[in-house]
């Protein structure tokens, strides 16, 4: 592995408890609003089994994927004085990623959030501390080729124009941005500068809408939606239908790799396509290779429990590149 830095992922890092439900203790109950998960209110419900685990999140899942990749991964994220803290920092040591960018915040509890598993989906229980987020200083000999920024709370807009002076500054840093809830919930024009900084922009198809605005039914329109916001390449995620992705001047759809079983957990498979992509571009790989190999992540990753059980190496990756089926190419559309 290299010395030097190639990517730091930014983000909120969390650890979670995994509740599994019990199948005949739950239902979903879908109507005009969504599906909803239903259980019985006022009682006590017997569950299955829990299963925590640490050093997760949109960002952090991207940093120990990184790593498994054999990058030089590096990670900037705030954690509380607490157990939890800790316990997370070390098991981001034992991933392989760097942690000299983590801050601890004194007096401030640690991210901590329930999973309430049922069957191959997860609803989570969230709650996100306020920190006080401040940008760190990263000498020459640090600089990374690559940010790769998601997931932060409600608590840190600001976070991001700092983040954006910084790339200011060094313009020959890329930036990959994988949006979370509150920072699309802040709006396109609140982070223009991040979306018009961006080298890559992944986003799955409803978020897509609510980014660009662009007419759900249309993945052209999205696509020059999402474009206009001034990301150099768009990726469109949409489910069992695959994955799209633009340069500005191609277009090719994706299918998915198949799953050898059924999924046993689907938490963390968009960001291990999304981090599994930007790696692809970072070793220099064309858009339709590395729209192959990040589905292949994916699928292992719902074969386990947790974001990060299933990520694989570069061997692996490979490996089941060549023995995927003869469909399994991108296409131009």
């Amino acid at each position: 592995m290299e010395n030097k830095i190639n990517v730091i992922s930014v983000g909120d890092i969390v650890t979670d408890a995994f509740i599994k439900l019990k199948d005949d203790q739950a239902s979903v109950v879908n109507n005009d609003q969504g599906s909803f998960l239903s259980m019985i209110y006022g009682s006590k419900l017997p569950y299955d089994h829990v299963e925590v685990i640490e050093s997760v999140g949109n960002a952090a899942n991207a940093a120990v994927a990184f790593a498994k990749l054999n990058l030089n991964s590096s990670f900037i994220t705030n954690v509380g004085d607490d157990d939890f803290g800790r316990d997370m920092i070390r098991a981001l040591g034992t991933r392989q990623v760097d942690t000299r960018f983590v801050r601890i915040n004194a007096g401030k509890k640690s991210n901590y959030h329930y999973v309430l598993w049922y069957k191959d989906d997860r609803t989570i229980l969230i709650k996100h501390e306020e920190y006080k987020y401040i940008w760190p200083h990263i000498d020459d000999n640090e600089m990374p080729t690559w940010i790769y920024l998601s997931s932060v709370s409600q608590h840190a807009i600001d976070y991001h124009d700092k983040i954006s002076d910084w790339l200011d500054q060094n313009p020959n840093v890329k930036l990959a941005f994988q949006p979370g809830t509150f920072q699309m919930e802040a709006g396109a024009e609140r982070l223009k500068r991040i979306y018009q900084r961006s080298e890559v922009l992944i986003l799955n198809r409803e978020e897509a809408v609510t980014v660009g605005g662009g007419n759900h039914e249309d993945v052209h329109d999205l696509i020059n939606k999402l474009h206009d916001l001034g990301p150099k390449i768009v990726v469109v995620t949409d489910g069992p239908n695959g994955a799209y992705a633009s340069n500005g001047s191609e277009r090719f759809s994706m299918p998915l790799y198949p799953d050898p079983k059924p999924p046993v957990d689907r938490t963390g498979a968009g960001d291990a396509f999304a981090s599994t992509f930007v790696w692809a571009l970072m070793r220099n790989n064309s858009l339709e290779m590395a729209l192959q190999l990040a589905p292949i992540n994916s699928m292992n990753v719902v074969q386990h429990v947790g974001a990060q059980g299933g990520l694989l190496n570069q061997d692996e990756l490979e490996n089941y590149l060549r023995s995927s089926p003869d469909w399994y190419r991108p296409a131009k559309f």
